[in-house]
């Protein structure tokens, strides 16, 4: 047991106002905070309301003027297209002033919305940093997303100027921005009276007099812009996030707190010090790029690594680790499902030998569950710590870690560890009360957050209160089904919606899934819940095979279906699994089981927004059909 951990999550319950106000020491202030927390209005809490602050001024110009501007501090890798750049501190800041001066003569200013649909590439991160520069209000939207999305969201952020390139770089394949874009302003009620579009060799396009402007052009004319203080309340950018309604769900994220929570979290939970190098391998359009590309790694003064790439087929599984030995990362957090695909692609780390990777310390995971199989196969390759951690869009930093910072607790397999400080997580049942330790049950944030979580949805309190607070009063609700095991460590088993309920027995799909994951030709997989006469709901496996696997589909299914009979017993109901080439997920990595659960259902749903092939649609609804499911 870590007594450092200990005694900082116990302090940070029962005197979050002193824990919080002493960690905002670290941070810089034009001005100090009245108190540190406001409570009057629960649920809408507020941290250090009265205190100034410039979160562009504290991740970039604070390392210059105390003469570390020499040190790296963005490194862009691009294996698709070959590029490289790194910017130092000083050179980012110049760029950064100097894009801040553009926005400055389009008009834009404290509080005004910008939306920024751009690839990574090292000028959306100056584009993020010149609005926080300005007191400007950013939003990102994954660059690629389709119009009627970009739609919902010019029209619900009401951005003055919109920032993007000619377009985005996939393996095999150039996707054009501008023509999205025009499909999204015909769509919105709300266009941008600016445009400045990033030109890139691969994509030539024909801009509009009046409305669109040359990046460079843009830059070569404006003078720098100087930071501006803005409130620690108010807003820095607002990220979207998926909801249950077709309204867009804009969390909203403030400065002062997420300042002080994030510079935290690089010693705290990921234990670096500043100068060091850090990889997130991840986009700036989801919020592990905002927090980790971006903002945390900048604020405490280490380098960051902003890739373009996959980790395979770029040009292969071995990407990661010539990135890692190229560029002397010592951490390194990703998606378990970019462990998934490389276990795929390499199942026997050859890559792995080929790079030095002396440098190299930790390995991060989040984003979704990692299946304890991926984590072992990740140790016995690596032979380094895997670290799972948990958290979401709305919290923008772990609630649960192994926070190594405070001193390293046991690995459990399959957990992220205990809750980190700030965060009091208890385990509700479907009455409201704590369930018993090791029943699985709603997990539930008890209020309030501690800094960085939303303090409410953009223009949308009510829908803020609705979406989290409702179902159980005094609490967020997560959304994620888990438990507690016998030495507080918590487990995260699955979203509450793939609890599935198999003749009055409430089963974790999560737990399904673990056993799946360890059979030997298995590289990942997927269980969900479809509608059965009888039983009210019965599971139904997907398992994709590591490369290289020839052995007969039914054979490997008949096996798995066996395994989660002897693993979790009849009770499972588990009968019957299919073998595809791919699962349907994100452009971040999620397997999207709710689209599979629809069509397994034979639903009527709408395509998500964020699913990175269709296609792949018409895999699952083929696979099922041998099974008895989907549409008729």
């Amino acid at each position: 047991m870590s007594q450092r951990f200990e005694e900082a999550y116990r302090r940070s319950l029962e005197d979050p106002a002193g824990y919080w106000g002493d960690l905002a020491e670290a941070v810089g202030w034009t001005k100090r905070w009245d108190r540190v927390l406001d409570d009057d209005n629960p649920p809408f809490y507020r941290w250090f309301p009265g205190a100034e602050t410039n979160t562009c001024w504290n991740a970039v110009d604070r390392h210059v003027d105390a003469g570390r501007g020499d040190r790296r501090a963005l490194i862009w890798d691009s294996p698709i297209t070959g590029g490289k750049r790194v910017l130092t501190f000083r050179e980012l800041k110049d760029e950064v002033a100097a894009f801040a001066g553009v926005l400055r003569n389009h008009g834009v200013g404290k509080g005004d919305r910008v939306l920024i649909y751009m690839p990574a590439v090292p000028e959306a991160v100056v584009a993020m940093l010149a609005c926080a520069r300005l007191g400007a209000i950013h939003s990102v939207v994954f660059g690629g997303f389709a119009a009627a999305e970009v739609a919902k969201r010019l029209d619900d952020a009401g951005p003055k100027a919109l920032l993007t390139a000619t377009c985005g770089v996939e393996p095999g394949r150039v996707i054009p921005y501008l023509p999205i874009l025009e499909d999204a302003y015909r769509i919105a009620g709300h266009t941008p009276s600016s445009v400045i579009v990033l030109a890139r060799e691969q994509q030539d396009a024909e801009l509009k007099p009046g409305r669109d402007h040359d990046w460079r052009d843009e830059v070569a004319r404006a003078e720098p812009a100087d930071w501006t203080p803005v409130a620690a309340t108010d807003p820095l950018y607002i990220l979207y996030t998926s909801g249950t309604t077709g309204k867009p769900k804009g969390v909203v994220r403030d400065n002062g707190g997420h300042a002080v929570a994030l510079h935290w979290t690089m010693k705290g939970v990921y234990d670096l010090d500043p100068g060091d190098c850090w990889w997130a391998a991840s986009d700036i359009g989801w919020v592990v790029g905002h927090s980790y590309i971006v903002y945390a790694p900048l604020l405490h003064g280490n380098a960051t690594v902003l890739f373009e790439g996959k980790p395979v087929g770029t040009p292969d599984a071995g990407v990661f680790w010539r990135v890692i030995s190229e560029h002397g990362v010592k951490a390194l957090f990703t998606a378990p499902t970019a462990f998934r695909a490389i276990k795929k692609e390499d199942p026997e780390g050859r890559f792995i030998g080929a790079y030095d990777l002396s440098r190299f310390e930790t390995l991060f995971l989040a984003g979704e569950r990692a299946d304890p199989d991926t984590i072992k196969w990740a140790e016995r390759m690596l032979g380094r710590p895997v670290i799972d951690h948990w958290w979401q869009t709305e919290t923008g930093w772990a609630m649960a870690a192994n926070c190594l910072g405070l001193g390293r607790f046991p690995v459990k397999h399959g957990s992220p560890t205990k809750p980190a400080p700030g965060y009091r997580i208890d385990i509700l049942g479907d009455d409201g009360r704590p369930a018993p330790t090791g029943e699985i049950g709603a997990i539930c944030v008890r209020l309030p957050l501690p800094p960085s979580g939303l303090p409410t949805l953009w223009n949308d309190d009510e829908g803020y209160v609705e979406s989290y607070m409702a179902d159980f009063p005094g609490y967020y609700k997560t959304g994620d089904a888990g438990l507690y095991d016998e030495d507080g460590y918590i487990y995260i088993m699955s979203r509450t919606d793939d609890l599935i309920n198999v003749a009055g027995h409430r089963l974790s799909t999560g737990g399904m899934e673990e056993v799946l994951a360890g059979h030997r030709d298995v590289a990942e997989c997927a269980v969900i819940g479809v509608a059965d006469p009888l039983k009210g709901q019965a599971p139904v496996g997907f398992v994709v095979l590591k490369a290289g696997v020839n052995r007969a589909h039914d054979e490997i299914a008949a096996e798995v279906v066996r395994m989660v009979r002897d693993e979790i017993g009849a009770v499972a109901s588990f009968r019957k699994a299919a073998v595809v080439d791919r699962l349907p997920k994100t452009r971040s990595g999620k397997i999207l089981r709710k689209t599979m659960r629809q069509i397994a259902d034979g639903e009527d749903f709408p395509i998500p927004a964020t699913i990175d092939d269709p296609a792949i649609l018409d895999e699952i609804r083929e696979a099922l059909k041998p099974l008895g499911y989907g549409p008729a």
